[in-house]
């Protein structure tokens, strides 16, 4: 870690905490801290929601997966710009109509109170597993190259999270959702610019791609029936609309992102956005 690298880590963590809290000022009512007032447009319901599932553990484990695999993987979210579709008509305009706060607050009117415990429990449990790993991923990965111990990086990133998420709401998760989406795009740019303009001298892009396709790394798309392929592109639109429908449509990390739009229809634009922009953005990355 030279001295630029120092400036760039802690600008980029003081930034997020500052425009967090400056993003969340205001937020005194229970509307406000939950739902942002229901005011949010659809750009910034989009790239929240996009930014949520882009953990950490993306950026480490997808890239690996892919040179050991090759980009089957990316088939996986097939089915996703039609789970899309079918929540926009759906999920959104009901949420929104009853008034909820949570996706588990509608099954406490489906149903009752004991439904309502009942998956709120389970969410809380699944949703706190799910964030230990995602905050253990970036936390090992400053671990290496800071020389700190893991517990002391995995204190400092969740110390920040809980500072501007506690103070700010939801208004505050968002909008630094939409900061870092920012940051994780424009450094994708770059790596993908620096990793042409450091292929050997006598190595160019196309013989590169020519070199990966010859080892069957760029295998995206795949129409074979075999049951025992995990990653094809049936798998992907079956499975993969049943998982986005499940994830989108019931978890409240996701639920809570569009129940903040101004408008059925911000919100609905934001899940649509969503859906046209995952699969580039996982074959991006």
């Amino acid at each position: 870690m030279r001295t630029p690298d120092w400036i760039v880590l802690g600008a980029t963590l003081l930034s997020i905490v500052l425009y967090g809290l400056y993003k969340g000022r205001g937020s005194t009512s229970l509307k406000g801290y939950l739902l942002a007032d229901r005011k949010m447009r659809w750009y910034a319901v989009a790239l929240s929601i996009m930014a949520t599932q882009a953990s950490a553990i993306t950026f480490t484990s997808t890239p690996g997966q892919a040179y050991v695999d090759g980009m089957r993987f990316v088939q996986f979210y097939f089915g996703l710009p039609i789970a899309m579709v079918i929540l926009s008509i759906t999920a959104v305009p009901i949420y929104h109509k009853l008034g909820v706060y949570t996706a588990y607050e509608y099954l406490e009117h489906r149903f009752d109170v004991k439904t309502r415990t009942l998956t709120s429990i389970i969410f809380l449990i699944q949703r706190g597993l799910a964030v230990g790993i995602t905050i253990y991923a970036p936390s090992l990965v400053l671990s290496v190259m800071l020389g700190w111990d893991i517990g002391l990086t995995s204190t400092l990133i969740g110390g920040i999270i809980i500072v501007y998420t506690t103070m700010g709401g939801v208004k505050a998760v968002n909008w630094t959702d939409v900061q870092q989406m920012v940051i994780i795009m424009a450094g994708m740019v770059v790596a993908f610019v620096m990793t042409i303009v450091l292929l050997p001298k006598n190595v160019g892009f196309v013989d590169a791609l020519n070199v990966a396709g010859g080892m069957g790394r760029l295998n995206a798309i795949d129409f074979s029936f075999d049951m025992h392929n995990r990653y094809s592109f049936w798998s992907g639109l079956v499975g993969g609309l049943f998982v986005a429908l499940a994830y989108f449509g019931t978890d409240q990390s996701q639920v809570q992102r569009y129940l903040t739009g101004a408008s059925v229809t911000q919100s609905r634009l934001g899940l649509l956005f969503n859906g046209l922009a995952k699969v580039p953005m996982q074959f991006f990355i």
